[in-house]
């Protein structure tokens, strides 16, 4: 009787990191999750610790083969390759030479890098957009060669060490990568594809760092790890970690890992709901370029010598966040699981709208000079209609970036007008009957939740065991016929009663713009 295979996914979130184990059928086995530290140490700013990072990957690969072994499945001889997935553009600097961060990472949601932002606005011919043309991004603080930026200008040990030829820098696949395959002399310094094209410097055609990009903004090239695909053998893992000599062999950022755990193909479209909320569409091997506010990003890319998809993406940055905001901050309720409950004691948000553009807003919008605000209260409202207003938020948001999708694909024909619109969905928030029922009402479409809803960890999965030959790129999209089956929402609302709420969201989305300089 052949021996069981077994392929590992490290899903490295901007909360939680997870480790998850998978069978040949693309089953989760075993897994363990462990959540740490968010920093703020202003307004605005959010940063998290590289190290701590380090010790919950070590933690959760060492717990999840712990509860493997002990259902009796033979992990340490049989697991034959581990996938990377991340939180994409948060970036980390780190020492070469003693393998220390020079600064605490910096994540993606983080605003600090707004006044630098302006000034390459001022300066530069294309203003804004300068260079969406080659990036498929606008200059924004959510992307990573901002924050590199800020840290050259504002951290002298930075500077130093790049002088003295002793910086690396990556986002956090990177970090993990460099680490888990020997550190410092040995460690493998590379990022694979799709976390590149969240940094702003990578061409979206030839999959390279742009060199007149790096010049305009004086990113020395040296401090930049190697592009690779998703889906080739990386290196081996090091001794001191668990699973020591198995390799690491896919890498994805966790929205392209998504979209390949839901296994979508040319035209099709998925939304992951988590800290914050993405939404991608497969565009094939073409580059759209977005007129609605949207980012011209990568899909996928299987493999070395495999064709390249290309996706459109729109960029929510507060949605499970805000969950969690008023779980910690207000205290209104207990867990992030309380909420549908409390939702769910009002029939309707009671004319109240609640726009979480804590540090700006993303897509479509891309205003950093957005607050949140919460308009429509009365003595009615109660904090009922604030928990149902603030899953709403996350539905209306969704809304405004699949209507421009449909307005950017649909002209370029990457979406069949003659089929059915499906809005496949995936993330720890999914798990919300009503956040679900809601998302179908504002859309008018159908919306597709998986029974596994963790797809980011499963595409990290499907990358790795590709690259070593467990699977081929034809069994991993035919895989999606032997899934159990999903739960499907359909719209129950009218569409004037559509078209009537969202008015009123666009009406309060004005009311949050331009009040960054509120006096404290």
């Amino acid at each position: 009787m052949a021996e069981p295979v077994f392929v590992g996914a490290l899903d490295q979130g901007t909360t939680s990191t997870r480790f998850i184990i998978y069978n040949h059928n693309a089953e989760a086995i075993a897994s363990h999750q462990v959540e740490f530290t968010q920093i703020y140490p202003e307004a605005g700013w959010v940063e998290h610790d590289p190290i701590e990072i380090l010790g919950t990957v070590r933690t959760c690969m060492e717990e999840t083969c712990k509860k493997a072994k002990a259902s009796g499945l033979p992990v340490d001889r049989c697991l034959k390759a581990v996938g990377i997935t991340n939180q994409r553009e948060t970036s980390i600097i780190w020492s070469k030479s003693s393998g220390k961060p020079l600064y605490n990472a910096i994540v993606w949601m983080d605003a600090r890098t707004s006044s630098i932002c302006r000034r390459l606005e001022n300066e530069l011919s294309g203003g804004r957009k300068h260079f969406a043309e080659i990036t498929g991004l606008p200059i924004s603080t959510y992307f990573s060669a901002m924050k590199l930026i800020w840290l050259l200008e504002s951290v002298p040990d930075v500077k130093l060490a790049i002088e003295n030829d002793d910086a690396l820098f990556g986002t956090v696949d990177t970090w993990l990568i460099w680490n888990m395959t020997g550190g410092v002399g040995k460690g493998v310094h590379a990022t694979d594809c799709s976390n590149a094209s969240r940094t702003m410097l990578m061409d979206l055609s030839t999959l390279e760092w742009h060199c007149a990009t790096l010049d305009a903004l004086g990113i020395p090239a040296k401090v930049l790890p190697k592009i690779i695909s998703n889906a080739e053998i990386i290196g081996n893992i090091q001794e001191g970690w668990p699973l020591a000599g198995v390799p690491l062999a896919g890498c994805l950022g966790d929205q392209h890992a998504a979209m390949l755990g839901q296994l979508c193909k040319i035209g099709q479209a998925k939304s992951t709901y988590g800290t914050g909320c993405f939404i991608l569409l497969n565009t094939g091997e073409n580059i759209v370029n977005s007129k609605h506010g949207l980012l011209s990003t990568i899909a996928f890319k299987l493999g070395s010598k495999a064709r390249t998809n290309y996706a459109l993406e729109g960029s929510i940055a507060i949605a499970g966040a805000a969950v969690q905001w008023l779980r910690d901050s207000l205290g209104i309720i207990n867990t992030a699981n309380d909420i549908e409950d409390l939702a769910k004691t009002v029939e309707n948000t009671g004319g109240v709208y609640f726009v979480p553009a804590f540090n700006g807003l993303f897509a479509p919008w891309w205003r950093d000079d957005a607050r949140g605000v919460c308009v429509g209260l009365t003595q009615f409202t109660n904090k009922g209609h604030i928990a149902r207003a603030i899953l709403e938020s996350m539905c209306f948001q969704a809304k405004e970036v699949i209507d421009a999708m449909h307005s950017d694909a649909g002209n370029a024909h990457h979406i069949d007008a003659n089929e059915e619109f499906l809005l496949r969905v995936d993330g720890g928030a999914t798990v919300n009957n009503l956040l679900m029922q809601i998302q179908a009402d504002l859309l008018g479409t159908p919306v597709v939740r998986p029974a596994d809803i963790e797809t980011t960890a499963l595409g990290a999965a499907y990358a790795a065991g590709l690259a070593v030959g467990i699977w081929t790129e034809q069994e991993i999209f035919d895989h999606g016929a032997q899934q159990k089956k999903p739960a499907i929402f359909l719209p129950q609302i009218s569409e004037e009663a559509r078209e009537r709420r969202y008015k009123s969201w666009c009406k309060s989305v004005e009311r949050s713009l331009d009040l960054a300089d509120l006096s404290s």
